[in-house]
């Protein structure tokens, strides 16, 4: 078996005969029953979507039958292959997040950083998450989803790599900030890669990438407890990092007597590598048929349904004939490719006041609507304040002695293996009766909100690990549901829009979140803990007024 590909190679190299079959041995599955599909058939489909999206244009057309195209072909070998490498996207996310957050307390003693001020190294990587999350999502509609599929986890490993011989704090911050803005592109850039190639029948698979989101977790806290409590500056008996100046040649903590956090920063660039170098050489990505639809490519785009259709063994009807006849002749159509400047335009107009109106027509999607934003907005910044600063509240949150670096690392690693099965309990609890979506995000968020309170309520480092841990598990299964409730609410024609909010109020709410932990820090080393709960709560709140229930539910 092949198992290195070439990444530049011609898209299919087989002969088309293969998977293609005539349009009329192609089944409809309308309202009037099966029956042969025809261009007639088709083209009246696409008209009635077209018209609740309120856009015709050829591009638009075009991209419905492709839709429709991949739908017949089905879930298979290509999108499982994909579902793993999208994953991989997931995991780098939360790998980095808690990444970041597990060095905070050996770089401020190298760096002679207060414990509180150092918070701000997070708010680095939260900058460089913002800008990579916009940017990449509309640069993947320019310069096409492969590249930006590729080049998202080629920069957080560099910088990771780089990252790991910071000469000083505002170094590797500015590296840091390089790392997230690879690592922002990563979850609008794969979730929108992921959806163009799934059938719509599977389209909840979406949600289920969430579950790489604590792999990622759990990975940081496995490798950064093997190398930083062996390879830090050495301990006194009181938990506080020792010094011995009668030489008069070192500081208290020096970068040789201080590799820990830099031999995990260098492994964790290292993975990130080896999941780009798996992305790029062990798995042939097609480039969107919508990217190349959009740059007048239709017979490119073509060629890659027939080569989804050969990985799975299947076949599919698409031709240029079809595609000609019910969006236009591409030799004829003007607007058959689009400017870099209407790229731009369509990605800026998914967050225009037009798009936007819809998600508050009638009382009850309002309602659903401003309550989602708001519980992503809170959500947002209570996960970052608790989370990201999670290793030095297991350091020293009340107790009246610090706690050792081992058990730091050991509570935090237990912590992420809890809370792993999180996001996959919470597939098979949105489907009890009478608890459904909302029931279930309600509850975890509630017990989630609870356990942070108590985990105030001691300084002892096995009562903080149940804690903790009840609240990782409880966290992931809230996080599950809202990724899986929010789609399902808002529209088809303005999911795109809606969705997009709600993941851009996240992003800004947690770069707010460090600036809040050092104020509030500084005047009570519990107080960023209150407030994450505190948002917690409200969250909770907002969950239990939601008035739309989408358990059972068709999708709009």
């Amino acid at each position: 078996m092949q198992f290195f590909l070439n990444p530049f190679k011609k898209e299919n190299d087989f002969d088309v005969s293969e998977v293609l079959i005539p349009l009329e041995q192609a089944v409809h599955h309308g309202e009037g029953g099966d029956g042969p599909l025809t261009v007639k058939l088709l083209q009246d489909e696409i008209d009635s979507d077209l018209q609740a999206g309120g856009v015709s244009a050829a591009y638009d057309r075009k991209s419905k039958v492709i839709n429709r195209a991949i739908q017949d072909i089905g879930m298979g070998r290509y999108q499982w292959e994909l579902f793993v490498l999208c994953g991989f996207g997931w995991l780098a996310d939360n790998l980095w997040l808690q990444g970041v957050a597990l060095t905070l307390t050996p770089m401020a003693n190298e760096f002679g950083i207060s414990s509180n001020y150092i918070r701000y190294t997070t708010l680095s990587l939260f900058t460089g998450l913002c800008i990579g999350a916009s940017f990449w999502g509309t640069a993947s509609d320019i310069i096409g989803r492969r590249l930006a599929f590729n080049s998202t986890l080629f920069l957080a490993g560099a910088f990771g790599l780089a990252a790991g011989g910071g000469p000083n704090w505002i170094g590797t911050c500015a590296l840091y900030a390089c790392v997230g803005l690879g690592v922002g592109g990563n979850l609008p850039v794969d979730g929108a890669l992921f959806l163009e190639f799934l059938p719509f029948a599977s389209g909840n698979l979406l949600t289920l990438l969430s579950v790489w989101w604590p792999v990622g977790q759990l990975i940081s806290s496995l490798v950064a407890w093997a190398f930083i409590p062996n390879y830090s500056c050495p301990e006194s008996g009181d938990g506080s990092v020792s010094c011995n100046l009668t030489s008069g040649q070192q500081p208290c903590c020096s970068r040789q007597n201080n590799m820990g956090w830099r031999y995990f920063i260098l492994t964790i660039g290292a993975f990130t590598f080896v999941m780009f170098i798996l992305r790029f050489f062990f798995f042939h990505l097609y480039e969107s048929p919508k990217f190349l639809l959009s740059r007048g490519r239709q017979d490119e785009a073509i060629e890659v349904v027939y080569g989804i259709a050969h990985k799975n063994g299947v076949r599919t009807w698409l031709t240029a004939d079809i595609l000609d006849k019910i969006g236009g002749n591409s030799e004829v159509v003007e607007d058959e490719k689009l400017s870099t400047l209407e790229i731009i335009k369509r990605s800026l107009g998914k967050f225009s006041a037009d798009r936007i109106g819809p998600l508050f027509r009638g009382k009850r999607l309002a309602i659903a609507t401003a309550l989602l934003w708001f519980m992503w907005s809170t959500i947002g910044m209570g996960y970052p304040l608790f989370n990201a600063f999670l290793p030095q509240y297991l350091e020293n949150s009340g107790s009246d002695q610090p706690t050792s670096t081992n058990i730091v690392y050991r509570n935090y690693a237990i912590t992420s293996i809890v809370g792993v099965p999180g996001s996959i309990l919470a597939c098979y609890t949105v489907e009890i009766k009478y608890i459904g979506r909302k029931g279930t995000m309600a509850i975890a968020t509630a017990i989630s909100g609870m356990f942070l309170f108590l985990f105030t309520t001691s300084g002892n480092p096995d009562v903080q690990l149940v804690f903790s841990s009840l609240e990782a598990l409880f966290q992931n299964i809230m996080y599950g549901v809202l990724y899986a409730y929010t789609p399902e609410v808002f529209p088809a024609p303005n999911r795109g829009t809606g969705t997009g909010i709600s993941s851009f109020l996240n992003r800004i709410a947690g770069l707010c979140a460090p600036i809040v932990a050092v104020k509030a820090g500084a005047a009570d080393p519990l107080a960023p803990i209150y407030a994450s709960g505190g948002l917690f709560m409200a969250a909770f709140v907002a969950m239990v007024l939601l008035p739309i229930e989408t358990r059972g539910r068709q999708v709009l």
